[in-house]
């Protein structure tokens, strides 16, 4: 029996799979726990529908994201730190605070999670850093840490 599942079940698949199964584990397990559907033509064109429509959402953030990139790609902030001996910082500069200087700089907001430093920034100069806007899209980036 066909079946679409409408949660993830750890032994058969994700949501929206459609897959093959006993019509007793369907109908003792499966359906009264509502996590899948028979696969009849109904709960196909749903499935259809809601794939069509999550395309399209899909395609909307795409664009989205290739728009941010081209603002944010080879652009450069700075970022005021305190200086240590030679050119050590006394702390690091975060994801956060590049996402703060990235908002006050070039007025765009960035999720702090989507910058990647490759390491910690600990001391001045220019350092790149990649944000990852999209699994399509990224955009580096140079972040000049300063003395204060």
């Amino acid at each position: 029996m066909k079946v679409i599942l409408t949660r993830e079940v750890k032994s058969l698949g994700k949501i929206d799979d459609i897959v093959n199964v006993s019509e007793g584990y369907a109908r003792n397990f499966l359906f009264p726990r509502n996590l899948a559907v028979p696969a009849d033509e109904s709960h196909m064109a749903e499935l259809n529908k809601r794939r069509k429509i999550e395309a399209q959402k899909g395609e909307k953030l795409l664009e989205e994201a290739k728009a941010l990139g081209e603002k944010l790609n080879d652009k450069q902030i700075t970022i005021k730190g305190k200086v240590g001996q030679g050119s050590k910082l006394y702390g690091a500069v975060t994801s956060a605070d590049i996402a703060d200087e990235i908002q006050k700089q070039l007025g765009v907001k960035v999720d702090k999670r989507k910058i990647d430093t490759h390491e910690p920034i600990k001391t001045i100069g220019i350092h790149e850093i990649k944000i990852h806007l999209h699994r399509d899209v990224t955009a580096k980036m140079q972040v000049e840490v300063v003395g204060e």
